[in-house]
């Protein structure tokens, strides 16, 4: 049985003073895939940012592989383990995509070539700048991004929002090539759950701020009907 990676418990956090995240609490194993879902602004994205270090935890625990993340800024969970690609990508635009890479390279089994190899239209482009790349070679340089710091966690927010569908299957094969066959541990917030919940072993729903529910994530993708209920999906 895989080792406890991550150990979230009774966590509290927001932004200022609002609370968001009241008494969340689960785990997520070595190598596990999680599809985190809720409707729009039950928190999701700000479990992403509380675990990257970019609001304010109120209260609860945060640990990765042993190692307490409260009160570490987002550059020390960097180097602790987190990767992380945010819904605004956040990709050096005035750098090119090399560039990008080689900038945040920590060593590990993630290389540029590594991530060329997996993202060729990356390979064509590696000598243009973030501002010449369409939405989905952003999006394919932010994941390749995180991947380059060898991290082991990797975090994706929203990854397949606002793509064509061609560019939302390559992406789905090279997350799932990531999560299953090279056995990085993730955590996946998407609108499309049935999609991500293909891709995912465990499952958690969100609802006002708090988990709803929790299973695997085939038990949760076989009752339709229960994700729709949960998601506030009318049939």
């Amino acid at each position: 049985m895989s080792e406890t990676l991550l150990q979230i418990e009774n966590l509290r956090a927001g932004y200022g003073e609002a609370v968001v995240l009241d008494g969340v609490s689960f785990a997520l194993a070595e190598g596990r895939t999680l599809a985190l879902l809720g409707r729009n602004g039950t928190g999701k994205t700000t479990l992403i940012n509380t675990l990257a270090g970019v609001t304010r935890q109120h209260g609860g625990r945060i640990a990765l592989a042993g190692t307490v993340l409260d009160r570490l800024a987002p550059h020390r969970r960097a180097a602790a383990g987190i990767g992380w690609v945010p819904q605004e990508r956040n990709i050096f635009k005035s750098l090119t995509v090399h560039e990008n890479l080689t900038s945040v390279q920590r060593p590990g089994k993630w290389t540029p070539e590594g991530v060329y190899a997996m993202f060729p239209r990356l390979a064509e482009r590696k000598m243009n700048l973030g501002t010449q790349l369409s939405g989905g070679e952003q999006q394919m340089l932010a994941v390749g991004r995180a991947l380059v710091l060898n991290p082991r966690l990797l975090l994706l927010d929203e990854p397949l929002e606002g793509l064509a569908p061609i560019i939302v299957e390559e992406l789905l094969r090279a997350i799932r090539r990531i999560t299953q066959a090279e056995g990085l541990a993730a955590i996946i917030v998407e609108q499309h759950p049935q999609a991500v919940l293909a891709i995912s072993d465990e499952a958690v729903v969100l609802d006002h701020g708090r988990v709803v529910h929790a299973s695997s994530a085939p038990a949760l993708r076989a009752q339709p009907e229960l994700l729709d209920r949960l998601l506030g999906v009318a049939r």
